[in-house]
Formats: structure tokens, sequence, C-alpha cells
């Protein structure tokens, strides 16, 4: 039933999403729109308390518990910025916005990008990790935790690569490819 739940959260964000965009620029009712996003916040609600409900009457601890929390974890932290990248690019198509801004490509500006995106991954993960030390918490000593133990162990190895990827921006900054200089010669253009 969790799986089947979390299925349904995700399908849910999306048909809500669009839906709330579909409103304030297609439909040109904003504040319509504006409601049917802030429903969004009560699909992890939803979920949250259907798994902690299913912890509480007895259920084994297991995977799909563990995908609950990861999936609650990475939505209150990445849920908001799809909505803008989306809101943005709605904007522009239907309701003359100015064009979406591409990330930085090179330098230090790339690096503090990758290291903003590693943070808000890194926060996911910690919060997913809450959530599953909160379930080990509510099982007690007298269960078998080891399945949320090793989603905690998942969201350990993500934070590690997702420093480790900010830090290769760092220390090996992309730079920007050099462009060609045409310098005129009296007789022959040459590439310099």
């Amino acid at each position: 039933m969790i799986v089947a739940l979390v299925v349904a959260c995700e399908v849910a964000f999306w048909v809500l999403l669009l839906a709330g965009l579909a409103l304030r620029y297609l439909a040109k009712m904003p504040r319509l729109g504006t409601a049917v996003l802030l429903c969004e916040p009560l699909l992890e609600v939803v979920l949250l308390v259907v798994t902690v409900l299913d912890l509480r009457n007895g259920a084994r601890p297991d995977w799909k518990h563990g995908l609950a929390a990861v999936y609650i974890g990475f939505t209150v932290v990445m849920a908001h910025r799809t909505l803008r990248w989306l809101d943005v690019r709605f904007a522009h198509r239907y309701a003359g916005g100015p064009a979406p801004v591409k990330p930085p490509k090179y330098g230090w500006a790339r690096a503090k990008h990758e290291w903003q995106s590693a943070g808000r991954w890194i926060l996911a993960c910690a919060i997913a990790a809450g959530l599953l030390q909160g379930a080990v918490w509510m099982v007690g000593a007298s269960g078998d935790v080891s399945s949320l133990r090793e989603w905690q162990v998942r969201m350990g190895i993500v934070t590690v690569i997702c420093l480790i990827i900010a830090a290769s921006y760092t220390l090996f900054p992309k730079k920007e490819p050099a462009e060609a200089v045409v310098v005129e010669r009296p007789g022959a253009l040459t590439e310099r």
C-alpha cells in the first residue's frame, strides 16, 4: 500500500503542478492556480501520516517505509525549485515573460551553482535521514530496522557523491573556451 501511495503522490504532484500552472497562465486565473499549487504539500502530509500509522499498527519496517521517507525528504526540498523552474517556462511561453536564465557554464559561477545544487540535495538527504531515524525510534529496539538503516546509508552515499561533484567544479573549474581572434595583416587573415 505504501508504494502505491508514493506513486499516487508523485502522479498527483505533477497533476497539481501542471493544473496550477495551466490555471495561472492558460485560463488566466492566477489566484485559483496558486490555490491548486498550495495543495501540493498536503500530499506529503498524507504520505507521512499513512506511513506513521502503518508502522504504529505493527507493520514490519521495510524498504517501502524507507522509500516514503526519502520521497518526502526530496519533495520537501525539490518541489519548490521544480515549481519555479516550470513557472518561468510557462510564463515565458504563455504570458510573455522573460526567457529562462540558463545556469552558468564556466569558472567560479559554475562552481557556485554546483555547490548550491549540492546543498539542496544534501538537505533533502538530511530530511530523509531524519525521517528514517524517527521511524527507527518509533519502531524501537524490539523491531528489525535494518531496511531503514540501509536507506540512511544510501542517503549518506548520495551526500558524498554531491560533495564530490561540487568539489570537482571548484578544484577543476571548466574554463571558457578561448575565442578565435582574427588579426588583419596585409595580404592575409590569420587566427591567433
